[in-house]
């Protein structure tokens, strides 16, 4: 039997083994429901609610059959904010996770592979990114970026080149230990480049350490998104949950005791944000059979 057929057959079975995990089906289920949310939003809720001058409810209305989970200060339901303010949060979550992913694998890969002075400036790189502290370092750079580049595009970018490092951590961790195994050394003996060694060896071999830890970042870009459209640094333009909490902040909530207007947007983080980590875990239990038994 060759060894893709091997590799496709494990795949399999990892895949019915994924599938039949309770807690990854049950954070699956929440996740679809939030992206049909997302892709559907214009259907779900009147795009016309988003705007001040169209509101229809009162302010600070309470909870009622009309709106379900009451209006802000200016009128608008809560419930429409929150099911367009899905599109922008999950977006930013999984573009900011993408360039994450990306940076977090090349330097890793490269770091672990190459033993000279490169590989260890590059893995001085990553622990310097790793000292220091995440949440200050995205505040920094999302104040000083170029007001030319779209906000939107700009909370992206700062959320993904700042999280990167432990992903290059793990990965750079797994290239050595398959820098160790007989088949690099053989392709190294039969002349093969770093390139090859890297792109046909090295990286099918992390990819799955990848997958595993991409739904656990993701969930830390989405608190970072709101932790930033909180403190005002997101985008004023675009509705997104931390937009929300940002705008009941100001608004007053907890001295009108509006409780409702913080609900919403706050049990759909903490939704989403368990439903990736269920996911991650789920993941992390199949590619490593040990932590079952735990």
């Amino acid at each position: 039997m060759s060894a893709g057929s091997v590799q496709r057959r494990s795949g399999r079975s990892g895949w019915r083994r994924l599938l039949r995990d309770g807690e990854f089906r049950s954070g699956a289920i929440v996740l679809v429901l939030f992206g049909l949310v997302a892709i559907f939003a214009d259907l779900l809720a009147d795009p016309d609610g988003l705007s001040v001058v169209k509101a229809t409810g009162g302010a600070l209305e309470p909870p009622s059959w009309q709106y379900l989970l009451g209006t802000d200060a200016d009128g608008r339901s809560v419930l429409t904010l929150v099911v367009h303010g899905t599109q922008i949060t999950l977006l930013v979550g999984l573009a900011a996770t993408l360039i994450s992913m990306v940076l977090g694998t090349v330097i890793g890969v490269m770091s672990g592979h190459f033993t000279g002075v490169g590989g260890g400036l590059l893995n001085r790189f990553t622990e310097w990114f790793l000292v220091i502290p995440y949440l200050p370092l995205a505040i920094v750079l999302a104040t000083v970026f170029p007001p030319q580049v779209p906000k939107l595009l700009a909370v992206i970018i700062v959320i993904g080149v700042t999280s990167w490092s432990s992903t290059a951590r793990l990965v750079r961790a797994q290239t050595m230990a398959v820098a160790a195994r007989p088949y690099l050394e053989r392709a190294r003996a039969l002349g093969a480049g770093h390139w090859h060694q890297m792109t046909r060896h090295v990286l099918p071999n992390v990819m799955p350490l990848v997958l595993a830890n991409t739904t656990l970042t993701v969930s830390i870009a989405i608190i970072a998104e709101t932790s930033l459209s909180f403190l005002g640094l997101g985008d004023p333009l675009r509705i997104s949950w931390g937009r929300v909490l940002d705008m009941a902040y100001s608004g007053g909530v907890i001295s009108q005791g509006a409780w409702w207007w913080v609900l919403g947007p706050g049990v759909a983080v903490v939704l989403v944000v368990r439903a990736f980590n269920m996911c991650g875990r789920a993941l992390e239990r199949i590619l490593d059979p040990r932590l079952e038994a735990r």
